[in-house]
């Protein structure tokens, strides 16, 4: 029988352990000395990296994979929440932009109306402002509702303006309403005169209210392109020196005794919201009748010859 002592001896025939830990230190500090130097050990450490690379990647994929999967529930998180705070800007900003837009008609508004309270109205006239809350809707037909009538001492014949020229002419009168005629009316006619040169002549509606008309001009008439007319107060009804229209374009056939003149209303007819109503001007005195201008002048003739 063998005892433990014996059989310890007999299977150790190697080198002893602290031997083998001074040969593999004093191999390492060798093979870093002569790498280091020679770079003998490049080619080696190539092939070695291209043996461990997939353990390395195989060692690491499932840590990629739980980090992609953390980025894609991250991803998710935050692509909804940015969806649903775009959203929330985008209501936001139509909110802004709808309340903007009523600013801006509001202080549009607001200016229209302190240019028609500043209007240097003559001490004979009086007015009151009137609010547009119909529309004729005809296309045919320019005309609108305003929010005052009998009850407001509207009445017809009174002349409607803005805050920069004639918008047109009340021709019906109800208990709370009155309509207004728009110079651009068709066949509507307003007396005028050439600011220039002081002219005489009638403007018309042409049913458009980008447009009206000078009739019955001869081509020899002293008018020019971007003249300025204004009401001449002949007619009883618009009083004097009101803007009405400019004049911008003018064809003269010497065909033709008379030049077609076009002309743009000054005044926003289809544009604002709020108008002055003036009051009527003074009765002038009823236009005399032919009859009766015959018999006083044949009479005055007879007195003569007696």
């Amino acid at each position: 029988m063998i005892d433990g002592t014996q059989s310890h001896r007999f299977f150790n025939r190697g080198p002893s352990p602290a031997a083998r830990l001074v040969f593999f230190s004093v191999l390492s500090l060798l093979l870093l000395f002569v790498d280091a130097r020679y770079r003998y050990l490049e080619s080696t450490r190539s092939a070695l990296s291209v043996l461990v690379s997939p353990i390395q990647r195989l060692a690491t994929l499932p840590g990629a994979l739980w980090q992609q999967a953390g980025d894609f529930f991250i991803t998710q998180s935050t692509q909804r929440g940015l969806i649903k705070r775009n959203e929330e800007l985008t209501l936001q900003h139509q909110s802004d932009a709808a309340q903007l837009l009523q600013l801006q008609a509001l202080q549009s508004e607001n200016q229209q109306l302190r240019d028609l309270v500043g209007l240097p109205i003559r001490n004979e006239f009086s007015s009151q402002i009137v609010e547009v809350i119909y529309a004729e809707r005809d296309v045919f037909k320019r005309r609108v509702l305003v929010n005052k009538g009998a009850n407001a001492d509207v009445r017809i014949g009174q002349v409607v303006m803005d805050d920069i020229g004639i918008v047109g002419q009340i021709t019906r009168v109800y208990p709370w309403l009155s309509e207004v005629t728009l110079i651009t009316e068709k066949e509507h006619a307003v007396p005028v005169e050439v600011v220039r040169n002081g002219l005489r002549t009638i403007v018309f509606g042409m049913g458009d209210t980008s447009q009206l008309s000078l009739r019955y001009m001869p081509t020899s008439a002293d008018i020019q392109n971007d003249d300025v007319l204004v009401t001449s107060g002949i007619d009883g009804t618009y009083p004097q020196g009101i803007p009405v229209a400019r004049v911008i374009k003018i064809e003269r056939d010497p065909a033709y005794p008379f030049a077609k003149t076009t002309c743009l209303p000054l005044a926003g007819v289809d544009k604002n919201r709020h108008l002055l109503i003036l009051s009527s001007l003074p009765k002038l005195p009823e236009r005399p009748d032919e009859k009766t201008v015959a018999a006083n002048a044949e009479s005055r003739v007879k007195a003569r010859k007696k």
